[in-house]
């Protein structure tokens, strides 16, 4: 049986940390997982981004709540949800992810936690397992199921390498010239052929 795994942001929902950005004018917050390979490294510097700008997670949580999702992503999840069986794995925090899930029509995320201190800002994360949706899959792949993975971002790589089929989606002109052995697609009717075609 075929199980499909998702990056959310840059797939399914716009970067919540760039939208962040334009809304703060931070243009240092702008830089993601397309940008910076060490996850753990690009959480610290945001922290202290957030803790110098007196922002708090509250504020984070406004601007996540006036969030759309991408052009055609709720079509192409509902398509792809009547067919398979369907993951999101994201390296993003539940306090971030609720109000996206419910315009998606909640599908099942597997994502992280952030602590907040008692003032209210963002102290660290606390993520669920080292390389979460790497070892996502291969618990999937060892309980019978065929995996398909798709992601946009360096974070994504393990991922789309542990699954039996994969292709980058829209992803950066770095890591397509970096990974040129993965395919990438650029269109949700793209990326559902491929899944659907996957053997």
């Amino acid at each position: 049986m075929k199980i499909v795994t998702l990056d959310l942001e840059g797939v399914l929902v716009p970067e919540i940390w760039i939208e962040f950005a334009r809304h703060t004018g931070i243009k240092a917050l702008e830089r993601t997982t397309r940008d910076e390979p060490d996850y753990g490294k690009l959480m610290r510097y945001r922290i202290d981004i957030l803790k110098e700008n007196h922002l708090r997670l509250k504020d984070i949580q406004n601007v996540i709540g006036k969030m759309d999702v991408l052009e055609g992503a709720k079509d192409f999840l509902d398509a792809l949800r009547s067919s398979f069986q369907v993951i999101i794995l994201s390296d993003t925090f539940c306090e971030f992810a609720s109000p996206l899930m419910r315009k998606l029509s909640w599908p099942t995320i597997f994502s992280n936690s952030l602590a907040i201190d008692d003032d209210g800002y963002i102290s660290g994360i606390r993520m669920r397992i080292k390389d979460g949706k790497k070892e996502s899959v291969k618990a999937l792949k060892s309980i019978g199921f065929s995996v398909f993975a798709s992601g946009d971002s360096y974070n994504d790589i393990s991922m789309i390498d542990e699954a039996d089929w994969g292709v980058l989606f829209r992803a950066p002109e770095n890591i397509r010239k970096e990974r040129s052995d993965i395919e990438c697609v650029d269109t949700y009717s793209e990326l559902l052929e491929k899944i659907r075609t996957a053997e």
